[in-house]
């Protein structure tokens, strides 16, 4: 694809990030080089309270540890509209709300700053942008506006066939509208859930499987698991991280019991839905 072609691309991960790890920051930098320099701005989206999931903590310490996680990259950043709503919100809507801001702040952009014409020179000074105008579109430039793009683990693409926990419509609307950049781990066969599904199958051409040669089993699972065994996450997560978690002693038996017994919110909506 030549340059002047190319599409500019925000990277949207959305989840638990309960707690963010090393391996969610390393999802997008996997993404971006696969992408090969059409990736401008990473978002990371953290689930708010009501989406009930085992254990999940506070929106307020995830969203908190993921900023502490993003101090210093320039370009991965978190975003908190997800996290603030009161009730769970479809993921196929948190792309559309992305996607949206886009292209309002590109309307707002093309706008452009107004020219100032000295008197006596008008039409000199209109020459010359007239001039500035040809020669700036010859110029190799990105076509229209940013696009959304959902960056997932392997784990995220085969959930897509557990029952009631997607709406076939949003799947359909994720993969069509907006498409997929997903990091494959070791064991699972992206290639093969794509070919069993005829949505994915359909829309192949818009999921990007992107390989991890270098293994990296991180989870927050996992994360968690070991904090309750008083065991060492260094290294695991970013550091700030770390001291954050130790501070507040946010992992513990106790919190892992949080929303016990209780039914997701993609589930209970969407059971309740086909139901009604």
């Amino acid at each position: 694809m030549e340059n002047s072609e190319k599409t500019e691309l925000v990277l949207l991960a959305c989840g638990s990030f309960n707690p963010i790890t090393n391996m969610h920051l390393r999802l997008f930098e996997l993404a971006k080089d696969y992408m090969n320099g059409t990736v401008i701005k990473g978002i990371i989206s953290p689930v708010g309270d009501a989406y009930k999931k085992k254990g999940l903590i506070s929106a307020h310490h995830r969203v908190f540890m993921a900023q502490l996680a993003t101090k210093n990259s320039e370009w991965v950043e978190v975003d908190t509209w997800e996290s603030l709503q009161k009730e769970w919100v479809e993921t196929a809507k948190v792309l559309r709300h992305h996607q949206e801001k886009l292209e309002a702040s590109s309307c707002g952009n093309e706008q452009g700053s107004p020219v100032l014409e000295r008197p006596g020179r008008k039409r000199k000074w209109a020459e010359q942008r007239q001039d500035f105008s040809q020669k700036k579109s010859l110029e190799p430039k990105t076509k229209g506006v940013p696009k959304v793009k959902l960056l997932c683990g392997a784990d995220l693409l085969e959930s897509f066939g557990v029952p009631n926990l997607w709406k076939s419509e949003d799947i359909t609307q994720i993969v069509r509208d907006y498409g997929l950049i997903c990091i494959t781990r070791a064991g699972n066969d992206a290639q093969k859930f794509i070919y069993e599904s005829d949505v994915l199958w359909k829309y192949q051409n818009n999921i990007h499987l992107v390989n991890e040669w270098i293994t990296n089993d991180i989870s927050s699972t996992k994360i968690r698991q070991a904090l309750r065994r008083g065991q060492s996450i260094r290294y695991l997560v970013p550091d700030l991280v770390q001291e954050y978690i130790e501070k507040h002693d946010l992992y513990t038996s106790e919190s892992e019991e949080r929303n016990v017994g209780v039914i997701l919110a993609p589930l209970q909506r969407n059971m309740a839905e086909a139901n009604s």
